[in-house]
């Protein structure tokens, strides 16, 4: 597997300074739909949650109101609109967004009932280390839920996304990021998959927090076994979801 284009926190912090006044505008409609799938999972249940990445605060007022809400961000200035956000709609449940580095987590083991990331891991420098972090901070049987763009490994879309890969750095992402580079992680096992989108560019994954060890080889024989993400019906269906059983 070929590496990822190198992104620094530094890249990061530019890129998403630039695009922090127009965010909403452009990409609100793209990071609602992800939420929408998101929210499907999460909302089943009360409890203590922690995103990563909040960005403008998109997500914030989709949460049930029993869900308590920590939400962090790398750029401040996405995050002094989540904050504005919160406050005009008072959105109590929402307690703490902390300009926090999501590699370097400043929380304990074990303090939230469920993990969400939100479009954010292709922006990262360092995925496994993120997803890690994830882990660690989530309760055993708790979940962690990702939603986020995963490359194609061949046809029209894959070739794009190779021709785009050096462009990471300008784009602030990265267009070729395989989902094998976030399995691997020893008590997360992967429950649940849907893609949707255009061309089912993007993909939810849920994750259960285990108590027993989990080898990355069993996760790639588990990915090996779908050989294909899961579709979203059209608008006013509900989602197929493949069900990845032990």
């Amino acid at each position: 597997m070929r590496d990822l284009v190198a992104i620094d926190e530094a890249t990061v912090k530019r890129a998403y300074a630039r695009w922090a006044p127009v965010y909403d505008l452009f990409f609100g409609w793209l990071v609602r739909a992800g939420c929408r799938q998101a929210m499907k999972i999460i909302n089943r249940s009360p409890g203590t949650l922690l995103e990563i990445g909040v960005g403008t605060g998109i997500s914030l007022d989709q949460y049930r109101s029993d869900i308590e809400i920590t939400a962090i961000d790398l750029s401040p200035d996405m995050l002094e609109r989540a904050r504005a956000k919160a406050d005009r709609l008072n959105l109590t449940n929402v307690k703490d967004l902390l300009v926090m580095d999501a590699e370097n987590l400043e929380f304990a083991d074990n303090s939230f009932d469920k993990v969400v990331a939100m479009y954010m891991l292709t922006v990262v420098p360092d995925p496994g280390r993120v997803m890690s972090e994830m882990q660690r901070v989530c309760k055993t049987d708790g979940e962690v839920v990702i939603v986020n763009h995963f490359s194609a490994t061949s046809g029209p879309r894959g070739m794009a996304e190779r021709l785009m890969a050096p462009l990471a750095s300008a784009l602030g992402w990265r267009p070729e990021f395989p989902i094998e580079r976030i399995l691997g992680q020893q008590y997360l096992r992967m429950a649940e998959r849907v893609s949707f989108g255009p061309f089912g560019m993007f993909s939810l994954l849920r994750f259960e927090r285990m108590q027993d060890p989990i080898s990355r080889d069993d996760h790639l024989r588990e990915l090996a076994r779908q050989p294909e993400m899961a579709s979203v019906k059209p608008k006013g269906q509900a989602a197929t979801t493949r069900q990845i059983r032990e």
